[in-house]
């Protein structure tokens, strides 16, 4: 069984940055062989797709956070990362990263192609 641990969450101003970190666990080779994605979910609101890379490579990103986030993988370090830039106070959520075996391209920002998630790194932004 695979697990996800997220990391790099915390407050930060609008206009700032930060850098999210998923690391797979239980498999090396989590990150090459399987499509993954960062996901948030606001108080109230559904679990949102938010940045995806697929086993090709193919990125893809929600219109939101198009030009703003950038989704990036380290291979040997078996690490997702997401980078965020240009913070705004409707970018805080709960981000979470997850894995899937079965999907590709624009597909893999829907939520209901994962099963294996992680548990989540808080992001605030204040205004």
């Amino acid at each position: 069984q695979v697990q996800l641990v997220e990391s790099g969450g915390g407050s930060v101003q609008s206009g700032g940055s930060l850098r999210l970190s998923c690391a797979a666990f239980g498999y090396a080779y989590t990150v090459t062989t399987t499509s993954m994605g960062w996901f948030r979910q606001a108080p109230g609101k559904e679990r949102e797709g938010v940045a995806s890379i697929d086993t090709y490579g193919s990125t893809a990103y929600a219109d939101s956070v198009k030009g703003r986030f950038t989704i990036s993988k380290d291979n040997a370090k078996n690490t997702l990362y997401l980078h965020l830039n240009s913070l705004k106070p409707e970018d805080t959520a709960m981000y979470y990263c997850a894995a899937s075996s079965s999907c590709s391209g624009s597909r893999c920002l829907n939520r209901l192609a994962y099963l294996n998630w992680g548990q989540g790194t808080q992001v605030v932004v204040s205004s």
